[in-house]
């Protein structure tokens, strides 16, 4: 999701090709590790989500899409532990135990820490003004995040309520063109985190 959404952003044309564990090709078995999300460009394959956008920005400029050093660490500092929060909670059963409210807990610290940011910050995005790397690495975890929360803690996460920035910024961000272009069902996250609830 976020790698598609600095194509959109760029304007770059490609070829989507959807695979899972059986379908994957195998030279990227062999020589990468069957790692996804996948980028070949000119003979080359780069995998992993950072290192494919670092790439595209570097080799397709326009727009600029990294923000100065002192943002963009003001803004990893902001985001650091938020997604590995997500992926615990959202996976651990049952849901309501003792560890769950702990887990809930970590996911809503992590929000607080995302929502002081924010509200330091002079612009809509993470990094200000500017709709950055960062902004489409965060989009598709806070997607994941509300549509997790849903769908198997109950709504238990008002950020709408407690967390104002936070859910500001996600109307802006999930407004986008690119998020909406790059955007997955809400079934097919609902269905991947089933699998990992397992």
């Amino acid at each position: 999701h976020s790698v598609r959404m600095v194509l959109y952003e760029k304007g770059l044309d490609y070829d989507l090709f959807p695979t899972v564990q059986d379908t994957k090709p195998t030279w990227l078995v062999e020589h990468y590790e069957g790692k996804l999300p996948a980028l070949r460009h000119r003979k080359e394959c780069y995998v992993e989500s950072d290192v494919i956008m670092q790439y595209l920005d570097y080799f397709f400029p326009k727009p600029e899409m990294t923000a100065s050093r002192a943002l963009k660490g003001k803004t990893n500092e902001a985001v650091d532990g938020f997604f590995p929060a997500v992926a615990q909670y959202l996976k651990h059963t049952p849901d309501g135990d003792d560890d769950d409210v702990e887990l809930k807990f970590n996911v809503e610290s992590a929000l607080e820490r995302l929502e002081d940011h924010l509200s330091a910050v002079e612009g809509d995005f993470l990094c200000g003004d500017q709709f950055t790397l960062q902004d489409c690495a965060m989009a598709p975890k806070l997607y994941h995040m509300k549509t997790g929360i849903q769908a198997f803690k109950n709504g238990s996460i008002d950020v709408k309520a407690k967390f104002p920035n936070v859910n500001r910024y996600m109307d802006k961000v999930f407004g986008r063109s690119s998020f909406i272009d790059a955007l997955y069902p809400e079934d097919v996250i609902v269905w991947g985190w089933g699998n990992a609830r397992k």
